[in-house]
């Protein structure tokens, strides 16, 4: 709720920035960004759900990528959550260095618009 909270006051500083026609535009940033948001919850939701070894790549892609379709505001919410999370996790996980950087690699490939079923595990059922 916290982060959800900090989206908005940092999308009201955006609008309060932008020109006259920019308004609609930052409107729609925060909606995108507001969608975005919930993309990567239901991927994170998701990967609890599936609980299957290996899928976690998968998850970081799915997740960037469907916030990144959403447009810059997606794009944009994708990439903080993504930073904050592999931030917390790399000092408190002890997973160390090399597993930040292949979880950053996926977040970035999805953001990019790669298909996130590059990362995808054999055997991780349909539903996901």
């Amino acid at each position: 709720m916290r982060l959800c909270v900090c989206f908005m006051l940092l999308s009201i500083v955006l609008c309060v920035s932008a020109d006259r026609f920019g308004l609609r535009r930052a409107g729609q940033f925060v909606r995108d960004a507001a969608g975005g948001t919930w993309d990567m919850y239901r991927a994170y939701r998701d990967m609890r759900e599936a609980n299957y070894k290996g899928a976690d790549k998968y998850f970081h892609a799915r997740g960037n990528y469907d916030a990144a379709r959403r447009g810059p505001g997606g794009a944009w919410a994708a990439k903080v959550i993504s930073d904050a999370r592999e931030g917390w996790q790399s000092s408190v996980s002890g997973r160390g260095a090399e597993d930040t950087r292949a979880d950053q690699e996926a977040n970035e490939w999805g953001r990019r618009g790669g298909d996130p079923n590059r990362y995808r595990p054999k055997g991780l059922p349909r539903k996901y």
